[in-house]
């Protein structure tokens, strides 16, 4: 019997995406549950299932499309069997889909790969290690790319994640282990998808992406912006446009909460977490909108009210090679800084996978952006509406400062905070700095009443 398998829900408020892969072609039998297509929204790549078993006859889209929820995706024959314990055919290496304004190029030849160096032989993975559905790698369509740009093949990658997927830090560390060079027809003519990798400074340089033209001055490249940066461009236009910003700047000594830090880090690394200042400032800034309700807040103008949030969802911002996320970490006032520490490694590599969910990135209240690990000395953020509040935070230094008459040195921490001057006023945000700064200046007060 022949059946339709239709685009699903994507979850809140999405109705459409873009085909990123097809995982199953036609002739193959497939299972119930099996993922049979990768959907790019926004700001995630999902892998859709197929609710039932069968063998497929027909697949309606390609990789590309732009497909709607509730659109035939393609047509399955259930009486063809693909019960629990069908197994789906072996399937064609995955299609990534071109980036927008794409000039033509040369499939790469398979060979094309430098020989790993003597002195330093290629790592190979366990045979359990990066386990293959009907004999394909697991792996998303900008780490498939990165692979090709780096003349890597997944098959030779190994692995240490669970469900057998390479991540694209898996397939830099075994390019710069092996000596693998790009190919030449990828270096010279490759146009990167939408969510490339980063190339680390030691390969190549990376392949430029569209078409090459003439302006009036020279040389240029119109490259289409991905999903992800789309949405971010607009909306941080919208945020811009539609809240009038004030940003205030403070500094905290961190000197004792470093101390701290230092001392209980070891013990939640050997239990596969990491305790930074990051995770201080959860609960910190937590604790302040509890104090502070103003700050944990939306603006709703069509009905004049001010909806104040009686849960805390922390949003943490995430640097991806797909451009910046910002998974939600939920009930913080709720959680340890053990378990705080455990929870948010995890959902950052996530980010950096690809694998968020919508839902994973919903409902956040506040907003925190550290930049510290990169460097600078202060900067504005721009609210993450329909927050009111977002703090930024650069790196430390230890700075020359007077207490009791004398100069001594201390590891002082820049904040900077933007807020909704609609709801907020410069006073409002003066006194819940001070609070924050001085919460973090003393860690053991902070930890007895957490």
């Amino acid at each position: 019997m022949a059946t339709e398998f239709k685009l699903p829900e994507l979850g809140e408020g999405v109705t459409s995406g873009t085909v990123a892969t097809l995982l199953a072609s036609v002739g193959d039998t497939v299972a119930a549950d099996t993922s049979i297509i990768e959907i790019e929204t926004d700001k995630a790549v999902a892998e859709i299932p197929i609710p039932f078993g069968g063998k497929i006859t027909e697949i309606r889209v390609k990789v590309g499309d732009a497909v709607s929820v509730g659109q035939v995706i393609l047509v399955a024959d259930e009486s063809a069997g693909g019960g629990e314990s069908a197994k789906p055919a072996a399937k064609a290496e995955k299609k990534e889909a071109p980036a927008k304004k794409e000039a033509p190029k040369p499939a790469p030849a398979p060979a094309a790969k430098a020989a790993p160096a003597p002195a330093k032989p290629a790592p190979k993975a366990a045979p359990s290690a990066k386990p293959a559905v009907g004999g394909r790698v697991l792996a998303s369509p900008s780490v498939r790319k990165l692979a090709r740009n780096l003349g890597v093949q997944l098959t030779d990658v190994p692995t240490s994640d669970p469900s057998g997927r390479v991540t694209a830090q898996d397939v830099e560390a075994y390019a710069s282990s092996s000596g693998a060079t790009p190919p030449a027809s990828e270096s010279a003519s490759a146009a990167p998808a939408a969510t490339t990798a980063p190339v680390p400074v030691t390969s190549a340089a990376p392949a430029v992406a569209g078409a090459m033209e003439d302006d009036r001055w020279g040389k240029i490249v119109r490259d289409g912006m991905s999903g992800v940066r789309k949405k971010t461009a607009a909306h941080m236009t919208h945020c811009w446009t539609t809240i009038p910003h004030v940003t205030h700047f403070e500094k905290a000594d961190i000197t004792a909460l470093e101390q701290v830090r230092k001392q209980y880090a070891p013990a939640i690394k050997a239990e596969g977490g990491s305790l930074t200042v990051t995770i201080f400032l959860m609960k910190v800034i937590t604790e302040a909108l509890r104090r502070f309700p103003k700050f944990n807040a939306s603006i709703d103008l069509e009905n004049e009210q001010v909806i104040l949030k009686q849960y805390y969802n922390i949003g943490v911002a995430v640097d991806t090679p797909a451009g910046l996320l910002v998974p939600a970490i939920r009930d913080v006032d709720k959680k340890s800084l053990q378990e705080l520490a455990l929870e948010l490694p995890g959902i950052a590599k996530k980010a950096r996978d690809r694998k968020l969910t919508l839902e994973d990135m919903s409902g956040t209240t506040f907003t925190i952006s550290n930049l510290g690990g990169l460097g600078g000395t202060g900067f504005t953020p721009i609210i993450n509406s329909p927050e009111v509040a977002i703090l930024g935070v650069s790196r430390s230094a230890v700075e020359g400062v007077f207490q009791n008459g004398q100069l001594v040195p201390r590891t002082m921490l820049p904040l900077s905070l933007s807020y909704d001057h609609r709801l907020i006023d410069g006073a409002d945000a003066a006194r819940f700095m001070r609070w924050v700064a001085e919460a973090l200046e003393n860690p053991w007060k902070l930890i007895l009443e957490s």
